[in-house]
């Protein structure tokens, strides 16, 4: 397949563009920084600047064109990292115009990236069962999750638009690299301190694996989200033992064994086929 990949120099656009080459697809990554390809890798492109959207998206020169897929993982990826407004206008804008542009030149199949922080994160008001999934209503607890549950409904409505359209958004838990891995002892024993998003991960390369799984699944439809986390958590002790204070009390809807993720992927291993490969534990 031919493949665009905005975001191509970030953490997951550099382990996709990679991943789905190493898989056979012509891949044309962009980005509002230099590409990790060097001088000969893909245009700087402002997303949020429609028109250039939709050149980038229809070809550029004579390097790429007649896109069967769009991978959207060009934003600001995590809160804080600008101020809320500036946060909200690139993501969202940025979001907008490549569904449009899609939309526009019948690119049929889009994936991008939505996050683990529509689920409720911090989860200061704790979740409403567990393991957390992809069926009850988003939960943004700030701008920047906010920005991507407006994504998530505008992907609903361009998927409406357009008749046959695949639009699936994965809802990445905290993106996470072999140098991350050397801090995970540090709070082993202070549970708290990344219970903030139910001691989720996922390793960079397992990321990329759902992208492409995504990109290539057949027969879907509409608009989907999927949560895209590890098997197991970021603590060594069993994940039950997490459970304490309000956490404790909450319905089981499965069972919480071992060190297994409170982010459930069920949904992405029955749909996509995703079956993550990479643990932290293997690393360290």
């Amino acid at each position: 397949m031919k493949i665009l990949v905005t975001g191509a120099s970030g953490r997951v656009g550099r382990a996709t563009v990679a991943h789905l080459r190493e898989h056979g697809h012509d891949v044309l990554g962009i980005d509002q920084a230099p590409s990790p390809d060097g001088p000969d890798g893909g245009p700087i492109v402002d997303l949020t600047d429609f028109g250039q959207v939709v050149e980038a998206m229809s070809g550029v020169d004579d390097r790429l064109g007649g896109f069967d897929a769009v991978v959207h993982l060009g934003a600001v990826p995590a809160p804080g990292r600008k101020p809320n407004a500036a946060i909200f206008a690139n993501n969202a804008v940025s979001g907008y115009n490549v569904l449009a542009a899609a939309r526009m030149l019948g690119i049929a199949k889009v994936v991008w990236a939505s996050s683990e922080t529509v689920l409720g994160l911090p989860f200061e008001t704790p979740p409403p069962y567990l393991p957390v999934d992809e069926e009850y209503t988003v939960r943004p607890e700030t701008t920047y999750s906010l920005g991507k549950a407006v994504e998530e409904e505008m992907a609903r409505h361009f998927a409406r638009w357009q008749p046959g359209a695949s639009i699936i958004g994965l809802r990445f838990s905290n993106v996470l690299t072999d140098d991350d891995y050397a801090r995970f002892d540090s709070w082993q024993d202070d549970p708290a301190a990344r219970a903030w998003n139910l001691w989720g991960y996922i390793d960079h390369r397992d990321a990329a694996q759902a992208v492409r799984l995504a990109v290539e699944a057949d027969g879907r439809r509409g608009a989907e989200v999927f949560i895209v986390a590890a098997d197991d958590t970021v603590m060594r002790r069993p994940s039950v033992e997490l459970l304490t204070g309000a956490l404790a009390d909450l319905e089981r809807r499965a069972p919480i064994e071992g060190r297994v993720t409170l982010l459930s992927n069920a949904k992405a291993k029955r749909a996509l086929g995703f079956r993550p490969a990479y643990s932290w534990v293997d690393r360290v």
